[in-house]
């Protein structure tokens, strides 16, 4: 194991596969740390680069364990290992020209490894130390062995920040995850368990690399739509699938982001919520193009799911069919059947009695609601009458006063 500041700094310093980690807080502390050693006065610059490298540790989700710190960059990290591992199950076709590019690696593997066990005792005797430097946690693990998975794998768990996080919104062109997404469930999501069974196998057919369809979810506004998508991604996000949030006046920028999602091994759902165009929307256009694919076809490894309270996705006045188009009829069919270039298009419907009473009655149940079945149904009922109509998300806002106590008599 490599101890001597020098050789640990000259090793980072000429990491090629993981350039990457040496841009890292953490990483860059302690190369600054281990460059004092050899200036002069080093010792008071090594405690102070080496304090800000422990305190990057302690701030981090590894709570002070360097090695779990280093484990995560190096299995987070994009580079050109895991884009070839990732072109490879796309196109099923080996790299037979990599054998340098592998021999790098394991070179690498090995370093990082022994750096993954490093202590403050390692590189500082003891009596240099002030009495206050206790130095970072470090734990076994085996780095080589995890990347070796992490390669075979890289379909289900991705890569860079593809790794971290399954859900993403777009930002000036650019994707930035969502650190904290809804924590959604389907088990949540009583009453509509026909409609998601047609989501889920278009959902199933995407990640087996089968050809999906494109997705409409239709129906009244409350029926869970939203969450069921939200859902869905949740329950598969483990199996590698990633949904990619976009609004309506985003999707201009959508053309270049699928090309980027095209040459990714993950499968991605781009999410278009309340979809809904006026006459003359410039986003018609560019949803259209998206939904058919372009030239070169749609990627087998991206799906659109989006929901709509019209069926038919145009907002139409009587006044927009009047005017001096030639060819009005065409104009309307056009719009018309933008809804159709939907593969698969599923309906939720405002629920009856019946069923808004048995969302009620899973949902009391789910949330431990002590109290008559009678009496529940009741107040539900009562509940629907004040919110304006029947439907599940008045039945999750009635069990939720109900639990907190807001309803109770």
């Amino acid at each position: 194991m490599l101890t001597e500041p020098k050789e640990l700094k000259r090793r980072l310093d000429s990491l090629v596969i993981f350039r990457d980690l040496i841009f890292d807080p953490a990483i860059r502390e302690l190369r600054r740390a281990l460059k004092s050693c050899d200036a002069r006065g080093g010792m008071d610059g090594f405690l102070y680069h080496i304090a800000a490298f422990e305190a990057v540790l302690f701030d981090s989700d590894c709570k002070g364990d360097w090695s779990r710190y280093l484990s995560r960059l190096i299995l987070e990290s994009e580079n050109i290992c895991v884009k070839k591992r990732g072109q490879e199950i796309l196109t099923g076709e080996k790299d037979l020209n990599n054998n340098k590019i592998k021999a790098i690696l394991e070179s690498e593997l090995l370093f990082l490894q022994d750096l993954s066990q490093l202590d403050l005792n390692n590189l500082v005797l003891p009596e240099f130390l002030p009495d206050w430097f206790t130095g970072w946690d470090i734990s076994p693990i085996d780095i080589p062995g995890e990347y070796d998975k992490k390669l075979k794998n890289i379909g289900e768990t991705g890569y860079g920040v593809f790794s971290r996080y399954h859900v993403f919104m777009i930002q000036d062109g650019n994707l930035i995850p969502v650190s904290h997404p809804d924590p959604q469930e389907l088990d949540d999501l009583p009453g509509y368990e026909r409609e998601r069974e047609k989501i889920l196998a278009n959902t199933e057919a995407l990640l087996s690399g089968q050809s999906a369809s494109n997705v409409l979810l239709y129906g009244d506004a409350g029926t869970g739509k939203s969450s069921a998508v939200k859902a869905i991604v949740n329950k598969y996000y483990k199996r590698g699938l990633r949904l990619v949030e976009v609004k309506k006046n985003q999707l201009y920028q959508l053309p270049g982001l699928m090309d980027e999602l095209a040459e990714n091994p993950l499968k991605f759902i781009i999410f278009i919520d309340d979809l809904s165009f006026t006459v003359n929307d410039d986003n018609f256009s560019a949803l259209k193009a998206i939904l058919e694919g372009g030239a070169g076809g749609r990627a087998g490894n991206v799906a659109v799911y989006a929901t709509s309270n019209r069926r038919h996705l145009i907002k139409e006045n009587l006044s927009d069919r009047e005017g001096d188009d030639i060819h009005a009829a065409d104009t309307r069919q056009e719009l018309m059947s933008l809804a159709a270039r939907f593969g698969l298009t599923v309906t939720f419907s405002v629920p009856d009695r019946e069923k808004y009473l048995y969302i009620v009655s899973e949902l009391a149940k789910r949330r431990g609601l002590d109290m008559p079945e009678k009496e529940l149904f009741i107040r539900a009922e009562a509940f629907a009458i004040r919110a304006g109509g029947r439907s599940a998300r008045v039945a999750k806002q009635f069990i939720e006063l109900c639990a907190i106590g807001v309803l109770h008599s």
